[in-house]
């Protein structure tokens, strides 16, 4: 699709994504905010395809605009529009609704997509997760499950914000499941009863060895299909748990052999993310019987300062504490150690579930094609709800079949060979200008001050408020593509040798 018909988020960026939505309920014709939803989420094509074949809003007054909760804010007729006159007509006709291309496995245990809850409060319940299973989620992985009692502090969480109110980093200082062992293996079995194609992964921490052993033991014989070791856990207060354990490749081998001894089934390990090189622990881990990873858990981080008490957020009585950050902020670093563990030959054919950041099918498909097998997702369902997975599935499966995938396996990795963890192999001896799209330029000038102030003086504007590039000057940065607030830069298709 050609960027002069995509439609942005930032097309809606006034939209609530609202329950329940006034607007779908005024209109009777189309599921006006279903479609909404698959724009915010990257997903236009997918909403374009299932489109009635007459457009209904053509002589609409607009209801769906008078009922929306932010009236004048969202310009739902006009989006609508959009989406058949500009979308429709570059969009397949066919809309899709076999998702056989998505079914994969972990370890062999079958998943019919490859999206799960990962170990968090979205899958800490039997209610939530029977409602995710409804949703369409192939599986959770349960809130990690101890012999401790937990007490949670209160408020827990922090978030920094987009200029759109929506969450783009997300800090949280909470800890694990507080319900009994016994109250969540009553959990484990009414799931599988009730739910048996899905998937149960049982994330557990013990406090030693026996506990490790004990705990895997007594989740797979209640259900689970896969144990995940919690080694990263940013938060706990007992020393030598969480992150502790994960920082310390002898105690990663020790309880991973711990909990082998425990079960059968597949067993991953979830390093932590709070060191330089995750590899060191993986291979430990696999040495002791682990069939597979789960990366990343949250990154250590401190989050908003208040300047007026001088405590960072989340203020608990006065005091806060280092937690964990997730969040589509976190993406960059979760790709960067998935494809370290893709990339590791010592590692080869072991199952990775991807997580950091995801929140669109897009956000999905960067984790497969960097050597993910399944994926697995908190913050964006904790800001957007279990209804996600409908563009999460539809995105990805639309995306494989106009790409004449016949499974996600076979995307599997197919980014790998064009990354290197070292920037020697980068070829330096062409640029690549950029080119400047008249007819979305609204002339700004936001890409004449980068360029100035932060490039390499490259940009003047002419008398009639358009771009200029000094060709001399350019070293083909593209700073002017990030910061053109129209998407009015692209790249020249000449390169031209230093």
């Amino acid at each position: 699709m050609g960027y002069e018909i995509k439609i942005f988020r930032e097309n809606m960026i006034g939209c609530a994504l609202c329950k329940d939505a006034p607007c779908s309920a005024s209109c009777g014709k189309i599921d006006c905010a279903k479609l909404l939803r698959s724009i915010w989420f990257d997903n236009e094509d997918t909403a374009a395809a299932a489109l009635p074949a007459q457009n209904p809003c053509a002589e609409c007054d607009a209801p769906c605009e008078r009922a929306c909760l932010r009236q004048g804010k969202v310009e739902i007729k006009r989006l609508m529009t959009r989406l058949y006159d500009e979308v429709k007509p570059e969009t397949e006709e066919v809309h899709i609704t076999n998702e056989d291309r998505l079914k994969c496995d972990i370890c062999g245990v079958p998943l019919e997509n490859p999206f799960l809850l990962s170990s968090s409060v979205v899958g800490s319940t039997y209610e939530m997760c029977a409602r995710a299973f409804e949703a369409g989620w192939a599986g959770v992985c349960f809130k990690t499950i101890s012999t401790m009692e937990i007490h949670e502090a209160s408020p827990r969480y922090s978030a920094i914000k987009g200029s759109d109110g929506s969450i783009i980093g997300f800090k949280n200082i909470e800890q694990l499941s507080d319900h009994s062992l016994i109250e969540n293996m009553e959990i484990f079995r009414r799931l599988k009863q009730n739910y048996p194609t899905k998937v149960i992964i049982a994330s557990i921490m013990g406090q030693n060895e026996e506990e490790w052993e004990t705990l895997a033991r007594t989740c797979q014989e209640n259900g689970a299909d896969v144990i995940e070791l919690n080694f990263s856990c940013p938060n706990m207060a007992a020393h030598g748990m969480g992150s502790d354990i994960g920082q310390d490749n002898a105690l990663v081998e020790r309880y991973t052999a711990a909990a082998r001894r425990g079960c059968t089934i597949p067993l991953l390990v979830k390093p932590t993310p709070n060191v330089a090189f995750m590899s060191e622990a993986a291979e430990a881990a696999k040495r002791s019987g682990a069939d597979g990873f789960a990366a990343i858990n949250t990154i250590k981080s401190i989050t908003n300062i208040n300047p007026h008490t001088f405590v960072s957020a989340p203020s608990v009585h006065g005091m806060s504490a280092v937690g964990g950050y997730s969040g589509n902020a976190v993406k960059p670093i979760a790709l960067r150690f998935i494809a370290e563990l893709a990339q590791n030959p010592e590692l080869s054919g072991m199952h990775i579930s991807g997580m950091g950041g995801v929140e669109t099918w897009k956000d999905a498909l960067e984790f497969i094609l960097l050597g993910s097998d399944s994926i697995q997702v908190t913050t964006a369902i904790m800001q957007y709800g279990y209804r996600i997975v409908d563009d999460l599935k539809d995105g990805l499966n639309r995306y494989l079949h106009e790409k004449g995938f016949k499974s996600v396996k076979d995307i599997r990795g197919l980014a790998l060979d064009s990354v290197s963890a070292s920037t020697d192999v980068l070829e330096r001896d062409t640029v690549i200008f950029p080119k400047f799209h008249a007819d979305k330029c609204i002339g700004c000038g936001r890409c004449a001050i980068s360029c100035s102030d932060g490039g390499h003086q490259a940009i003047t504007m002419n008398e009639n408020r358009k771009p200029v590039l000094n060709g001399k000057n350019c070293v083909g940065c593209h700073l002017c593509l990030l910061v053109c607030p129209q998407d009015a830069t692209g790249t020249a298709r000449q390169r031209i040798q230093r």
